[in-house]
């Protein structure tokens, strides 16, 4: 499966605000929406959808199974759930969101699941999202690396994410970056508006050229008419090996998505 490598994030968007930004969206050409249970929002992206016309086999849907329904008893339900809010029959791709907390399920367990809503036809593909290294070949040995579709983990140039995204590219797996944009950081730092200002694009825009060139799928999400059009612009930008490695030389580890139940990271 191949996934869109331009996509519209959705986390921190509610009520009208994220009907507008999926209908923008939608109106600019993006075809790839991701959204999650613990979002909140994915009756307002079902919304957005259908009152925007776009035909049903244009679209590419991800939503993510949230923690508390990784359970036997809840997976299955909860996702028939949020295609119910999000009016649609099928998703794209339905991601594993967070590693079980402390590792009270086993990944096995609720892969095995995930596998039978695919097998079900409740989603086109499954896959992982903030999986560790360990996760990873965990969930490799339950179901395959040939049916983990992506990775989704935050990647921007502060936070790189080598160890995880090499060994991810070593097994055949796809990887989505998440928060590209480091929550508008990017805009203000020096390297990145000096490359900007030799392509005449923003620093957003040349971090997110980053990412498409290593083959990544990028979310980056706005709620602005303008930064939708110009994040969408990034896929015509070229930038050169030495900026590439300049960019490469921002890594500092800066972790933004970091919650307490979070998998000890790489």
């Amino acid at each position: 499966m191949n996934i869109p490598a331009f996509g519209l994030g959705t986390f921190r968007l509610k009520g009208q605000q994220i009907i507008d930004s999926v209908k923008m969206g939608l109106e600019l050409g993006y075809r790839h929406i991701d959204t999650a249970q613990i979002y909140e929002n994915e009756a307002e992206v079902g919304q957005a959808i259908a009152e925007s016309g776009v035909p049903r086999e244009e679209l590419f849907v991800t939503t993510k199974v949230w923690t508390a329904n990784l359970s036997a008893d809840r997976l299955i339900p909860s996702l028939e759930e949020s295609l119910s809010k999000l009016r649609l029959q099928q998703v794209d791709l339905t991601l594993v969101h967070w590693p079980s907390p402390n590792d009270e399920l086993p990944v096995a367990d609720y892969l095995a699941r995930l596998m039978e809503a695919k097998e079900r036809g409740l989603t086109r593909a499954i896959g992982i999202s903030n999986f560790t290294i360990s996760h990873m070949q965990q969930a490799i040995d339950a179901i395959g690396a040939e049916n983990i579709a992506t990775n989704q983990v935050e990647v921007h140039p502060f936070l790189q994410n080598r160890k995880v995204i090499d060994f991810a590219r070593s097994q055949g797996i796809h990887i989505t970056a998440y928060m590209p944009l480091a929550y508008g950081k990017v805009m203000q730092d020096e390297v990145l508006q000096r490359i900007g200002e030799s392509h005449n694009a923003s620093p957003a825009q040349i971090a997110l050229a980053w990412l498409l060139q290593q083959g990544f799928a990028v979310i980056p999400s706005s709620t602005k008419r303008e930064n939708l059009a110009a994040n969408l612009k990034a896929q015509e930008l070229r930038l050169t090996d030495e900026e590439m490695q300049q960019i490469a030389a921002l890594d500092r580890n800066e972790r933004l998505a970091n919650p307490g139940f979070a998998p000890k990271w790489d």
